[in-house]
């Protein structure tokens, strides 16, 4: 007779799963496609975001609502090397390797990312760019480990591969969410995650995720599978090619010469 009040004690103080955690607020997600196809004229895409919020009761006056939304690509292991000069010449004196990082990462903000989203939540969903990439054990690496994954982080920053667009998610009312994420045309193949997280106050209330699967069509498939599993078939038509080209470019500039 002992064992139901003890039951019931334990469920009382037993921790609420995260989305109960909240104030009743959860989002409910979709995108303009789940799909893109990357073809030989492929140049890059646009994924629309969008979502509403549900809730039981009216929403508190304060902290106000946020919204985030990060897309992120397949993780791949990187080595980032660092040059110095050394006899007048630029060679690698240092690398790490990093174990994982986002072939592709964006993140969109109501706001000011800083006033959205707290360290604490930062670290336990891996939100923000940094906290994304996998580099466990790099300190015993190199000196100024940190500095290695601020330059990878920089150089795909250039590139397109890493964004950050602050005040670029609409929340109309508290209720309804949009926002727009380019994808570049150099992108991978594999499957791009997609969340959505209502903060208030800098704490998470709420997370969505949604899946976008990239894949090679046409040409760019049949290529890829052959490399993959006949890559001396593969090997050989790139030499074929390259010895079809040079032959088409040496006939054309002896007709152009007569």
């Amino acid at each position: 007779m002992r064992l139901r009040p003890l039951l019931l004690a334990l469920a009382l103080i037993a921790p609420l799963p995260s989305n109960a955690q909240g104030d009743g607020e959860t989002v409910v997600a979709g995108l303009s496609q789940n799909e893109v196809s990357i073809t030989a004229r492929f140049s890059g895409s646009e994924i629309m975001v969008y979502g509403a919020v549900k809730r039981d009761a009216p929403p508190p006056a304060s902290p106000a609502l946020d919204v985030i939304v990060t897309v992120e690509g397949p993780l791949t292991p990187v080595v980032v090397r660092k040059k110095n000069r050394r006899y007048g010449l630029w060679i690698n004196t240092e690398s790490v390797e990093i174990d994982a990082a986002p072939s592709f990462y964006a993140v969109a903000t109501t706001g000011l990312l800083r006033d959205v989203l707290s360290d604490t939540d930062d670290l336990r969903y891996k939100v923000t760019i940094p906290r994304a990439i996998r580099a466990v054990g790099i300190a015993g690496e190199a000196e100024d480990a940190s500095s290695f994954t601020d330059a990878l982080i920089r150089v795909r920053a250039e590139q397109g591969a890493y964004i950050l667009n602050q005040n670029a998610v609409s929340l109309t009312q508290e209720t309804l969410i949009r926002t727009d994420v380019a994808l570049p045309a150099n992108l991978i193949e594999g499957i791009y995650k997609v969340r959505i997280f209502l903060t208030r106050g800098g704490r998470v209330i709420d997370v969505s995720e949604n899946e976008i699967d990239v894949r090679k069509e046409g040409l760019e498939r049949w290529l890829t599978n052959l490399a993959h599993n006949q890559p001396l078939a593969y090997g050989l038509l790139s030499l074929a090619i390259a010895a079809l080209a040079g032959w088409a470019a040496s006939e054309a500039f002896r007709v152009r010469r007569t």
